[in-house]
């Protein structure tokens, strides 16, 4: 075993520098962060913003400079640089809550939910959480932090909703070849494009998400939500994240109308934003046609009908139905928003809201989950060999994947990709699993470990009620994987282990 990483040689040099890059946008999020602490007068919190975008903007110039003349960005080299980025940010991300909590409690205005930030892994689960877009939380009472806090935790979600990488690509990489912009952006688990060119797709895509987030501030207002609440829960909304700045996520309001208000902006983050520029251009045919966003209804459909049937005897048909629906998509979208204590319900309810969350969204949205288009190759892919066995040799069996047929020499490899990242994925499920019941307390059964992790690694959010900030800290650790792979889907994971131990080839 050799540690050639370690070298500074010339594929290195190209991660370092895109890295210094990618830190740096840590910084831009919070000189942008610095009006919350003024308007609302937490002077306590300005410090520690200033000090986030100082070392991240240190730590990037130093990553950055002595390397910027590195080659070429390929794909080998995105998917390590999106594995270790994503760590590095969480880690720059978590000093606001941590320096927070210090100064806060220097001022004895530091309540207990805050101070459990001084940890520093409750803080980087935070942060990662955010960034992931999971929305597992260490916050005790989200309602009792800072509203700085409250900001940074639904920012870093919003960022994290479209991908850090897809922002620095967007303001900071600046003039670089195009095939290079394109093994970053696919190595953050996107691989959509809706212009040849990708930094006209990162705009249309960034205009899309602020259109969308501010729609939904307007709708959530106009359903009763004070305007910083409606800001908060528009944004990581929209980015199916889930942080809620109240002491018990949506269930606080016992809302109708926010419920209601919420289930279009939870469906929105959930499907691709190809489908959504054909929505801007008039062609609402498109929410049909598109066999991921058409699976994604039918799915959800039937989902909240089973999940209703399961609660009716327990809830009353009312009572089910409202939490049922509600509960259903934001399992499915992975956006984690809470409205029942989904602890008290049976197995079996439980179960269906974990398939949901291993399921997830469409490909090309800021959800989670295997996604959609990976679960239909592989249930087509299963007709398909069928057919093909049964048919006479050397017949072409066309393989469709709603109206589009996939070339036949195409087909082994996207079989291959799904059945890859499917088998991982329930891999290091299992892995979560066991560690979780080793180190979880004894009241929680097999169902709710199961839940719990499916929840961390699906990007979703929900809980049982075993996340919390005095969890052990192997639970700490191993959910914060889960949710790392879970964002990356797994093989920029891989790669990035792998460039650790042999290096880059």
């Amino acid at each position: 075993m050799t540690f050639l990483a370690l070298r500074p040689n010339a594929d290195l040099r190209i991660v370092l520098r895109d890295l210094g890059l990618l830190v740096s946008v840590v910084g831009v999020m919070a000189l942008l962060s610095l009006a919350v602490p003024l308007i609302f007068q937490e002077h306590y919190a300005l410090l520690p913003l200033i000090i986030t975008a100082f070392v991240s903007f240190a730590l990037g110039a130093l990553l950055y400079f002595p390397f910027r003349g590195a080659g070429e960005t390929k794909l080998k080299h995105g998917m390590i640089i999106a594995a270790l980025g994503w760590l590095l940010v969480a880690a720059l991300g978590a000093i606001p809550f941590v320096l927070t909590a210090f100064f806060a409690q220097r001022s004895g205005l530091g309540s207990a939910p805050l101070l459990y930030f001084k940890d520093p892994l409750t803080a980087f689960f935070e942060a990662l959480s955010g960034y992931t877009g999971t929305g597992l939380t260490m916050a005790a009472r989200a309602d009792l932090l800072p509203r700085t806090l409250q900001w940074w935790r639904s920012f870093t979600e919003w960022v994290g909703g479209m991908g850090v990488i897809v922002l620095m690509l967007a303001i900071l990489a600046g003039p670089r070849p195009g095939a290079a912009k394109y093994s970053l952006y696919y190595a953050e688990a996107r691989g959509e494009k809706i212009h040849p060119s990708i930094l006209s797709t990162l705009r249309t895509m960034w205009w899309i998400f602020l259109l969308y987030t501010f729609v939904g501030v307007v709708i959530l207002w106009g359903a009763g939500m004070p305007i910083w609440d409606a800001l908060n829960h528009a944004m990581t909304g929209i980015s199916t994240g889930g942080f809620t700045i109240t002491d018990n996520s949506i269930a606080s309001y016992n809302s109708l109308a926010i419920e209601l208000a919420l289930l279009p902006i939870m469906l929105l983050g959930a499907i691709s934003f190809a489908v959504h520029y054909e929505l801007m251009r008039g062609n609402g045919k498109v929410l049909w046609q598109d066999a991921q966003t058409r699976w994604l209804l039918i799915i959800i459909s039937f989902g909240m009908i089973f999940l209703a049937l399961e609660n009716a005897g327990s809830l009353g048909l009312t009572r089910a139905v409202r939490d049922s629906v509600f509960q259903f998509v934001s399992a499915m979208t992975s956006t984690g928003f809470q409205t029942a204590d989904i602890g008290t319900w049976s197995v079996t309810a439980q179960l269906l809201l974990s398939i949901g969350m291993v399921f997830g969204g469409a490909a090309g949205s800021t959800s989670g989950g295997i996604k959609i288009m990976r679960m239909l190759i592989l249930l087509k892919g299963v007709g398909w060999r069928f057919r093909k066995i049964t048919s006479p040799q050397g017949a072409i069996v066309p393989f469709r994947i709603g109206r589009k047929v996939i070339d036949e020499s195409d087909v082994g490899r996207r079989l291959e990709d799904a059945s890859l990242i499917t088998f991982l994925w329930l891999v290091f499920l299992g892995m979560g699993v066991l560690v979780l019941l080793q180190t979880s307390p004894p009241q929680f059964t097999l169902s709710d470990i199961i839940f719990e992790v499916a929840s961390a690694q699906g990007n979703v959010g929900l809980s049982i009620g075993i996340t919390g900030p005095t969890m052990p800290t192997a639970s700490k650790l191993m959910l914060c994987f889960n949710m790392w792979i879970g964002r990356l889907e797994i093989i920029p994971v891989l790669m990035f282990v792998r460039f650790f131990f042999l290096g880059i080839k």
